[in-house]
């Protein structure tokens, strides 16, 4: 695997690190969990209400505000209903699909990591 060298003169968070890129777009703490969940329900879409009762401890705000990253990051597709009261379904995009084997991987060496840390 061909990687950039780390900079030697500027600070990295001003340099084009795809680490630090894709940190930027899922880092934040409910991102992930969300894309979790909506990848476990393969290919089905979930509702708001669903992913606020799954992603324990989040706040409708919060659950909220990342959606619309998400989505505006093109990794969740939004889709409204025109009901009353309004029916709103959340699913992977092409993006976010092509980021769960990825994410698996990582779960998998974090599994491990956390097996052989007793």
């Amino acid at each position: 695997m061909a990687k950039k060298p780390l900079p030697t003169e500027e600070n990295i968070y001003e340099t084009e690190c795809p680490i630090l890129y894709a940190m930027d777009l899922i880092g934040q703490k409910w991102k992930l969990p969300i894309l979790w969940y909506l990848a476990d329900a393969e290919g089905q879409t979930l509702r708001y209400r669903e992913l606020e009762r799954k992603v324990v401890g989040i706040t409708a705000t919060m659950l909220t505000k990342s959606l619309r990253e998400l989505e505006k990051d093109h990794f969740v597709t939004r889709k409204q209903y025109n009901t009353i009261p309004p029916t709103v379904e959340y699913s992977l995009a092409d993006r976010g699909k092509s980021l769960i084997p990825a994410l698996e991987s990582v779960y998998h060496w974090a599994d491990e990591q956390m097996k052989n840390s007793d």
